[in-house]
C-alpha cells in the first residue's frame, strides 16, 4: 500500500506539471477554449489513482443535479473530490483559500478559469469578494463550489460549518446541491498513504431558494451530515481496516 502511494504521488505531480506546461497556451486563449484541458487533467488524475491505487467510485443521485446555475455545497475530506467535482460539473468555480493562486502553473490556471480566492483573514473584505465573483459567475451559468467548513475535515470529524455557504445560498438566489461523500478514508489528508476500495460520492436533493438562513442553515448540516455518517460507516461495516484513528476523528486539544 505504501509502495503504491508513493508511485501514485510521484505520477500524480510529474502529470501535473507535464500537462500543465504542455497546454499553457489554453492560458492565452480564451476561457471556454480551455475547458476541456481541465476536464482532462482531472479525469488523468483520478485514472492514475484508479488504477495505481486500485481505488474505484460510485457516484449517486446524478438525476439530482439542476440544470444551470447552482450553488454546490460539498463535504470537504480530500483532495479527491476536487477532482472528481471539476469532471462533474462542465464549468465549475470553486471558492478557495486566496493563497492557492500564488503556487507555480496551478494558480495561473485557477486564476484563467475563474476561481474565486478569499483572504480567510480578512472576513468581511472575503465575504464582499466571494460574493462579486459568485454573482458574475452565476450569471454565466455556472456552478459555484464551496465546501461548508472551509478546509479539509476528517470523515467523522464533529462538523464546523462557516457562514460562507449561508451567506452565499442568500445572496445568489438559486439552488443548493448538498454533495457528501466518505473519500477521506481512502485519500487521507496529511497523509500519503492512499486505501483501496470504493469512493463514494452522493448528490442529494436540492435544497430551493429563499428559506430562511437559519432554516437553510439547519437543513444543509443534517442532510449532509446524516448521508456523511451513513457512506463513512457503510465502508467501514465493508472494511473495518479503514478505521485509523487518524482519519475518522479529530485529535484532541492537548493530546
Amino acid at each position: 500500500m505504501l509502495f503504491r502511494s508513493i508511485v501514485f504521488n510521484v505520477a500524480f505531480y510529474i502529470t501535473f506539471v507535464v500537462e500543465a506546461v504542455l497546454f499553457s497556451p489554453v492560458l492565452l486563449l480564451p476561457e471556454r477554449f480551455g475547458w476541456p484541458v481541465v476536464h482532462v487533467w482531472a479525469a488523468s488524475s483520478l485514472w492514475l489513482h484508479r488504477v495505481i491505487c486500485g481505488v474505484s467510485e460510485e457516484i449517486r443521485g446524478r438525476e439530482n443535479i439542476p440544470s444551470g446555475a447552482l450553488l454546490v455545497a460539498a463535504k470537504h475530506q480530500s483532495a479527491w473530490e476536487t477532482l472528481r467535482l471539476v469532471g462533474l460539473f462542465e464549468r465549475p468555480t470553486f471558492v478557495l483559500k486566496r493563497e492557492l493562486l500564488w503556487i507555480p502553473l496551478f494558480g495561473w490556471y485557477l486564476w484563467k478559469f475563474g476561481q474565486i480566492p478569499v483572504d480567510r483573514g480578512k472576513r468581511t473584505k472575503a465575504l464582499a469578494a466571494m460574493t462579486e465573483g459568485a454573482r458574475k459567475a452565476v450569471a454565466e451559468g455556472r456552478q459555484i463550489i464551496i465546501f461548508p467548513e472551509g478546509t479539509r475535515r476528517p470523515p467523522l470529524a464533529p462538523p464546523a460549518y462557516r457562514y460562507g455557504v449561508v451567506h452565499l445560498y442568500r445572496s445568489l438566489g438559486v439552488p443548493c446541491l448538498p454533495v457528501a461523500l466518505n473519500s477521506g478514508l481512502f485519500w487521507p489528508r496529511r497523509s500519503m498513504v492512499h486505501r483501496k476500495g470504493t469512493i463514494t460520492l452522493a448528490c442529494l436533493p436540492a435544497i430551493p431558494p429563499g428559506l430562511e438562513s437559519d432554516v437553510f442553515g439547519r437543513t444543509l448540516k443534517e442532510r449532509l451530515e446524516t448521508e456523511t455518517r451513513m457512506l463513512v460507516q457503510g465502508a467501514l461495516d465493508r472494511d473495518p481496516s479503514l478505521a485509523a484513528e487518524d482519519i475518522v476523528a479529530e485529535p484532541q486539544a492537548g493530546s
